[in-house]
């Protein structure tokens, strides 16, 4: 991506350049709760989350210019960016040949909100703009529904600005959290949304997390709990 772009502003006097989604839940009843303190599941949306985090340095959010695809070739697939446009549901910019994989098709200038089925669009909707509006980092579980069954899979929204503005784009990943045999032949039909969670800063430092105890004890460090004792 060009170099050269004009620097985001940055933020305001009184304004916490580290600044993330309000504490809390956000979902209504039977809805999706954002909530703190829970480790991310993949590798690409670790990796993702570290490069934007370097890259906004000072800032609540970087330049779209900012974003160098050659630093991230690795997770280049599994990434996305979305236009912020309510009326539009929010279309592709671009899409990543793993996140098209799971649809069977070219996603650039689909709407991001039509993946979802109709009980997750408007938190998703909500979410998209509260990312947006409190340039805050949002990791969610969600499922994909396929003809051979479910998936599990986790999403990533981070804002960017673009140009000066922040409600312009948004940069996210969406990786399964294992990896079927039949990824890539088999379309997803709807993607469900499930809980929600805001990300701070370290977490680049929490190692995946596997299947087994966790280890104890545990502290909270900006926005996460990082459980002490090496890997499970």
């Amino acid at each position: 991506m060009a170099r050269g772009t004009a620097s985001a502003p940055s933020s305001s006097k009184g304004e916490n350049p580290r600044a993330a989604v309000p504490i809390g839940d956000i979902g209504g009843a039977g809805e999706p709760k954002m909530r703190q303190g829970c480790p991310v599941k993949t590798a690409p949306t670790r990796r993702l989350f570290a490069y934007w985090n370097e890259r906004r340095g000072t800032r609540l959010a970087p330049e779209r210019g900012d974003i160098e695809p050659g630093a991230i070739r690795d997770v280049l697939g599994n990434s996305f960016i979305i236009a912020f446009d309510p009326p539009a549901d929010h279309p592709f910019r671009l899409a990543g040949t793993k996140v098209c994989a799971l649809f069977r098709h070219e996603l650039k200038g689909e709407p991001f909100g039509a993946l979802w089925d109709e009980a997750s669009r408007k938190m998703m909707r909500e979410t998209v703009a509260i990312v947006a509006d409190e340039a805050g980092a949002v990791v969610a579980d969600a499922s994909a529904t396929t003809a051979e069954g479910t998936l599990d899979l986790e999403l990533l929204l981070l804002p960017l600005y673009h140009r000066g503005k922040r409600h312009v784009r948004l940069l996210g990943a969406l990786t399964p959290v294992t990896v079927p045999y039949w990824l890539g032949l088999v379309r997803v039909t709807t993607l469900t949304l499930h809980a929600l969670r805001h990300v701070g800063p370290m977490v680049e430092t929490i190692e995946p997390r596997r299947f087994g105890k966790i280890a104890s004890p545990r502290r909270h460090r900006r926005g996460l709990t990082v459980y002490d004792g090496g890997r499970n």
